[in-house]
């Protein structure tokens, strides 16, 4: 966060438009596509693995939805729910492989990265681009809940952190545990409070707050809920800290690698989805370019350890942002793209140095790795 905030108060000093709500609703839009491509990875990275075929199947998946959508005549929704089907199915294929053949994921999914850009020209077809003109898809990021709904939303969705804190806090003492001061509940509450109704008057001083934007903090709140509040997400958290001592304690190592690469497979459709919706379109390029590396950019500087077990969901969203900010900065302030990508991978560098600086200070104190 503190990132962040430092990036934003550059940018905005050197440029006033940065921070205008116009921009940052822009800004929304932009990181909406690697945001939601992000959330897979970091629960690919929290148990230790890496999937490089998300940029690829995300837009295969688009590809397929356009064809469906626009050749077959299929409904909106039905076309997008056959392409996140469909990346759900690639991902079980990944974990399935890399489990049953102990094939390392990075070599499985280098492999993914090349074949599901060739089925995306297969499906394209020679014309090479499939326009989308179906509401149903389009407004996904081209529309904008009223401004009322947005504030509604957003007292729903501080009444359920509220509730979770609690209920969490009632299950510690139920089972003799410790609990944390209640200052600290409530600190927690207000400060999502102020942060969430800021984004909101200043999203609905623009156009609103945008569907996509909704989308990806859905997503990431339900995989949040499943990793810090379910029997599933301590799982995944064991086999990222010790597969080996995860595997004697009972818990199905080889079945958690599957789901988190189903998921990621989903996430992954579902952002190139978000990323057709943006363009109006689908061409030979979707998927390609940097969005691979954004995402799993994203991941890392949000804070998810590439060691695994550690991390949070929300790393995808924390990261997406900071790289959407600098790349929306130095577009404002007229860089060319090779600095952009310069500057990128020196945060990315620097991310991963004090990620592994500090799990090498936890190695020396005896802690976990």
């Amino acid at each position: 966060m503190a990132a962040l905030a430092i990036i934003w108060l550059v940018f905005g000093s050197m440029n006033e438009n940065f921070i205008s709500p116009a921009n940052l609703t822009n800004l929304t839009l932009q990181i909406a596509a690697t945001g939601t491509i992000a959330v897979g990875v970091v629960l690919v990275l929290l148990i230790g693995e890496i999937d490089l075929s998300v940029g690829a199947l995300s837009g295969f998946a688009a590809g397929v939805m356009a064809v469906l959508n626009v050749r077959a005549g299929l409904p909106g929704l039905v076309a997008i729910l056959a392409a996140v089907a469909l990346g759900v199915a690639i991902g079980v294929f990944n974990g399935l492989w890399i489990t049953r053949t102990a094939v390392p994921s990075f070599v499985v999914t280098l492999a993914g990265l090349l074949a599901w850009q060739g089925a995306l020209l297969a499906v394209l077809g020679g014309t090479g681009t499939v326009n989308i003109t179906d509401p149903g898809i389009t407004r996904l990021a081209q529309g904008f809940l009223p401004a009322w709904l947005s504030w509604v939303a957003l007292v729903v969705v501080l009444l359920v952190v509220a509730a979770g804190s609690v209920q969490q806090r009632r299950r510690r003492v139920a089972k003799g545990l410790g609990v944390p001061n209640p200052s600290w509940a409530l600190l927690r509450v207000a400060i999502a409070a102020g942060v969430g109704s800021v984004g909101v008057a200043v999203l609905n001083a623009d156009r609103g707050v945008p569907y996509a934007l909704v989308l990806l903090l859905g997503l990431i709140v339900v995989f949040d809920t499943v990793i810090r509040r379910t029997r599933l997400g301590r799982h995944i958290m064991s086999v990222g800290g010790n597969a080996e001592a995860a595997r004697r304690a009972g818990i199905n190592v080889n079945g958690i690698r599957v789901f988190v690469f189903a998921a990621a497979g989903g996430a992954a459709a579902l952002g190139g989805v978000v990323a057709a919706s943006r363009l109006f379109a689908v061409n030979q390029s979707s998927g390609a370019g940097d969005l691979l590396l954004n995402a799993i950019a994203a991941a890392v500087i949000g804070g998810t350890s590439l060691f695994g077990g550690r991390g949070s969901v929300w790393a995808a969203f924390l990261g997406a942002l900071v790289i959407g900010s600098i790349s929306n900065g130095m577009d404002l302030l007229g860089y060319v793209t090779s600095i952009k990508f310069l500057v990128t991978g020196a945060v990315l560098l620097l991310s991963v140095t004090v990620d592994a600086r500090a799990r090498e200070r936890r190695r020396k104190a005896g802690g976990p790795a």
